[in-house]
């Protein structure tokens, strides 16, 4: 009998070795190879077409241009579907959406949650996202009984009392939706893809015969765990020339290991050759009788397939390493381990490894089932100019489109706010109609214009009042007033945002929504967001397209359940889960990222075998949310650890190149991680010292790794001294900068010399500081207006006043009236602290403004602004600091470094305050807001013994002077940072990380 059945052992590069094989003859019998029309007459089946690519070029190195029929196992879509004479077979239906199928399942997942009795089981109500996540493995159940052939009957046939109750409900469910979507198929008149499939290959295999006849057909490559399949290479198995050649199966595989894989109740399903055994079972042949094309499997196959062999064959290791112990030499070299700290040393490590074997004219392979740490490979290996491949694409909701869409959706959920809005705005991509020049220049004017220091109110609208005040000059604290031409360009800007947002605001503005109508409203504002400018041809960016055949596809599909328009960023995550974004670039042809599938029968002179973590290769075994594991089995479907069968095969397959390097890390996101339990059973298997050994050879590329990045030198750091011109330091100074010129002139060397300010943060929500300032203001407006503190509606004044005054905080509506009751209370206290103070005040003044020009310092001027100055009727002046964060220490008053109030009194009485007349003070006082048993307590200003507060306020003054002269007037000494800490203060100072104020605080051996 004519032999049919081949393997290629791992440690062979399978399409090489089968390229030699079809051109020597031992695939083809009796075949001739003569004249120039040969090779055409072959048919080969491989099972993707990245195969068929590759083995196309194989057959082209060897000198041949005529290739075979080269096709992919029952055809990856309608054009590979072959004639099939003389049958007339009619023509298939069309495939259903998946899409649409996700949407429908969601429907009926929606309702069946919704239920009134509570009898789906859910203790809380499933969000949106989570049911279409649902939905997804809902039709992952149906694919599998599609692929499986596994009618639903058997579901029904489960026992019901041999399950718990949440099971029961579920089965009732799925009765249900095994019912409703045949039905929904039927009336569409389509089919789904698995059911598409499998017809494919059912017709296939029953024409098999007539299309080819004697002539060659080989299947290669294919481990039948799709049964269908598996008929296809059965039927091509007994063709008079067929011939199947499968991967990496093992044909000395041990009786006890063989009996053990055949067993249908003890078979282990996370073996690698558990699904080649099940294939043969279909053949009707053992392992035995399948040829073998490479030569005698390799030291190292014969070591992988001992390491993985089945739980319990590990009692016979010992004695199964000292059968290879003389093998460990051969089988181990040019394997090693990386065992990465983290996934981003992981990546760079496996980068600089991939850089050095492509300097060496070697290919690469890189292999890993983990899409992110693949991305991250890809943008480390950028670092060299090394452009890859990555064959899997990027997730349509990772990809540029799918980030602007979720920008988008953002920023109409939060109606505009300015973190979201500049996202938006920055993005390369939005152009609103204008050229991305003047798009920038107008996102520029904006953020300084109308957000930087500024809190709008909500919505578009927001924004216009925004712009109208700082072209009226309403915005004390805009960082940049806007000309009436930028006013018009940036109200033309507004509109064109308003108008592209438009189809989304309308649609999150619905009490409820539809997936579909996300979708399409996305889609229509990415478009419009997008829109060249006259005259300019729209540029295309990754993802744009895929993007809008997602919407057309959601468009065309029932509309799924509704939800509220909250979570939506996880919503589209579920709806966009399974599309891709492919590259239209094309990297390097020598080096590639694949997937477990796409690189089974592929080869490189370095395979990297990335995420070798357990949960990610093999993935866990889990069910899902639909059948447990027993009711899978009972249904005659395949257990999950099925997928770790297949995960265990690929490795097997991948490891047996001559060099690999197998890499994983310790740490994945913030969590301790192992390595993949096929990596423990082969580092079992070989011993502690051969262990160390491999991961030893690894280390080596995570020492590169920290080495990349490391400074390998350091000089510490020094502390500012800049010493700019007299000419160029400051003439004029506040009086609340004085202590910063005590405690760190480089401050003011920043500020007034390199006229540096702080940008407030983008969006920053108002907080105590901003709090703090509201209340002031309040007190103060009830000062100046002169309202009577006696008045019976003194408190509703006030209150009436601070409800104006905090107005523009819808942005935090909640804490805004928190906020305001608590100023209610405070406002008694304060009301009751000025009633008793009543008798002795004789006039009341609030944020009086002051100057004081000195001549014999150069003209210098002292500004400020004192928030309290009482005349008293016993004759004097009382100021008043009120405080709703802390009040300097004792230390810092008596030591002069708390010079505020100090100098508030000498300018006071030297009649710098705007009306009022010079006099003495005769205290000095700290007026803490709050609701505590402090507050509204006055502190007075702690004096050294025996001084006054005009001692004081004269010794400030000396200091003043002597540093204004030393530090401003001349040049002799530099501006240096933190002369006088304040070690206590809560905040960071404006311009510390300018000043590297930590670095040298250190490297000094003080306190930072």
């Amino acid at each position: 009998m004519r032999q049919s059945l081949f393997t290629i052992a791992p440690d062979a590069p399978f399409l090489k070795t089968l390229a030699a094989k079809v051109l020597d003859g031992t695939l083809l019998g009796d075949w001739p190879r003569t004249g120039p029309f040969w090779l055409a007459d072959l048919t080969i089946l491989l099972p993707t077409r990245r195969a068929r690519l590759a083995l196309a070029e194989e057959f082209l190195r060897h000198g041949h241009r005529l290739l075979p029929d080269i096709r992919t196992l029952g055809g990856e879509d309608e054009v590979e579907e072959p004639f099939l004479p003389p049958i007339d077979a009619p023509a298939l239906p069309p495939p259903a959406s998946r899409l649409g199928r996700r949407l429908t399942l969601a429907r009926l997942i929606d309702a069946w949650a919704r239920q009134v009795d509570g009898s789906a089981g859910f203790a809380s109500p499933p969000s949106a996202a989570e049911i279409f996540r649902l939905a997804d493995s809902l039709a992952g159940i149906l694919d599998d009984l599609t692929i499986e052939g596994v009618d639903a009957a058997a579901l029904r046939a489960i026992p019901p009392e041999n399950l718990a109750e949440n099971w029961q409900q579920t089965l009732q469910f799925l009765d249900i939706v095994l019912t409703a979507w045949p039905a929904i198929l039927a009336g569409t008149g389509e089919a789904d893809a698995a059911q598409l499939q499998n017809e494919r290959l059912r017709r296939q295999a029953e024409t098999v015969a007539l299309r080819y006849g004697d002539r060659p057909v080989i299947a290669a490559g294919s481990t039948g765990s799709i049964p269908a399949t598996a008929e296809l290479i059965r039927a091509i198995a007994r063709l008079p020339r067929g011939a199947v050649v499968l991967p990496g199966l093992d044909t000395d595989l041990p009786e006890s290991d063989l009996a053990l894989l055949a067993d249908p109740q003890k078979a282990p399903h996370a073996h690698p050759q558990y699904g080649l055994v099940k294939l043969l079972q279909r053949l009707g042949v053992r392992p035995d009788a399948v040829t073998e094309l490479a030569e005698a499997p390799a030291a190292r196959t014969r070591l992988v397939r001992r390491a993985l062999a089945p739980a319990d064959a590990t009692a016979g290791w010992f004695a199964d390493r000292q059968e290879l112990a003389s093998d460990f030499a051969e089988a181990l070299d040019g394997l090693s381990v990386l065992a990465a700290p983290g996934e981003d040393f992981e990546a760079r490590a496996i980068a600089i490894a991939a850089r050095d074997a492509l300097e060496k004219g070697r290919t690469v392979g890189i292999v890993s089932p983990d899409r992110n740490i693949a991305r991250r490979i890809a943008a480390e290996l950028l670092r060299f100019d090394i452009e890859v491949d990555d064959a899997a694409g990027t997730p349509l909701f990772q990809s540029a489109a799918g980030r602007l869409a979720r920008g988008a959706l953002t920023l109409a959920a939060e109606k505009f706010a300015p973190v979201a809005l500049m996202a938006v705005l920055r993005n390369r991509a939005v152009t609103l109609g204008l050229s991305r020049a003047e798009l920038a220049r107008l996102a520029e004017l904006t953020e300084l214009g109308l957000l930087r220091g500024q809190r709008p109110a909500v919505g578009i609208a927001g924004l216009r009042r925004t712009l109208a005040d700082n072209l009226a000059g309403r915005l004390e604290h805009a960082k940049r007033r806007l000309f009436p031409a930028d006013g018009e360009a940036i109200a033309m800007l507004l509109d064109r945002l308003e108008a592209a947002m438009a189809p989304l605001c309308e649609t999150l503005a619905a009490p409820t929504i539809d997936a579909v109508r996300l979708a399409l409203a996305l889609a229509r504002t990415v478009e419009a967001a997008t829109a060249p400018a006259e005259g300019d041809t729209a540029a295309p960016f990754p993802g744009g397209d895929e993007l809008r055949q997602w919407a057309e596809g959601m468009a065309g599909a029932a509309p799924g359940p509704s939800f509220s328009p909250i979570g939506l960023d996880a919503v589209l995550s579920a709806l966009m889960a399974g599309f891709e974004v492919r590259t239209a670039r094309f990297g390097r042809p020598d080096i590639a990222i694949w997937g477990r599938l796409e690189a089974r029968l592929q080869h490189a002179d370095l395979m990297i075998l990335a995420a070798l973590n357990e949960d990610v290769w093999p993935e866990p075994a889990d069910p899902g949310p639909w059948l447990s594991r027993g009711m899978r089995l009972a249904a005659g479907l395949e257990p999950p650890e099925r997928r770790q069968g297949q995960a265990a095969h690929d490795f097997a397959m991948a490891i047996g190149n001559r060099e690999v390097l197998l890499a994983f890390a310790s740490r994945r996101g913030t969590s301790p991680a192992l390595p993949s339990p096929l990596l423990q059973r082969l580092e079992a298997f070989i011993g502690e010292a051969q262990a160390k050994t491999l991961r030893q050879k690894g280390k080596k590329w995570v020492e590169m790794a920290r080495a990349l990045d490391a400074v390998t030198t350091t000089r510490p750091a020094t502390r500012p001294a800049p010493r700019p011109p007299a000419s160029a330091r400051p003439r004029k100074l506040s009086i609340t900068e004085i202590e910063t010129l005590f405690r760190s002139p480089y401050d003011i060397y920043a500020r007034h010399v390199l006229k540096l300010r702080a940008l407030d943060p983008l969006g920053e929500e108002p907080g105590a500081r901003d709090r703090g300032t509201m209340i002031h203001e309040v007190f103060a407006r009830f000062v100046i207006e002169g309202h009577d503190f006696a008045a019976p509606d003194a408190l509703a004044r006030l209150d009436a006043m601070a409800a104006e005054a905090f107005a523009g905080l819808e942005s935090i509506g909640e804490r805004r009236d928190i906020w305001l009751r608590r100023f209610s209370r405070a406002a008694e206290l304060f009301l009751a602290f000025e009633r008793d103070r009543e008798s002795a005040v004789l006039r009341r003044r609030a944020e009086i403004k002051g100057e004081w020009q000195f001549p014999n310092l150069g003209g210098f001027l002292l500004t400020g602004r004192a928030d309290r100055i009482d005349e008293m009727r016993s004759g004097g002046l009382e100021i008043i600091d009120f405080k709703t964060g802390g009040v300097p220490s004792p230390g810092a008053m008596k030591d002069f470094l708390a010079p505020q109030m100090p100098l508030e009194a000498a300018m006071a009485r030297a009649g710098r305050f705007e009306a009022v007349p010079p006099a003495d003070v005769g205290a000095m006082s700290y007026i803490k807001i709050g609701l505590g048993p402090e507050a509204f307590v006055p502190k007075a200003f702690s004096l050294r013994d025996g001084q006054t507060a005009a001692d004081t306020a004269d010794a400030v003054l000396r200091r003043l002077q002597v540093l204004v002269d030393a530090l401003l007037l001349t040049d002799r000494l530099p501006m240096t940072a933190q002369v006088l800490p304040d070690v206590g203060k809560r905040y960071r100072g404006e311009f510390d990380h300018l000043a590297r104020t930590e670095e040298w605080a250190v490297a000094e051996d003080e306190e930072p």
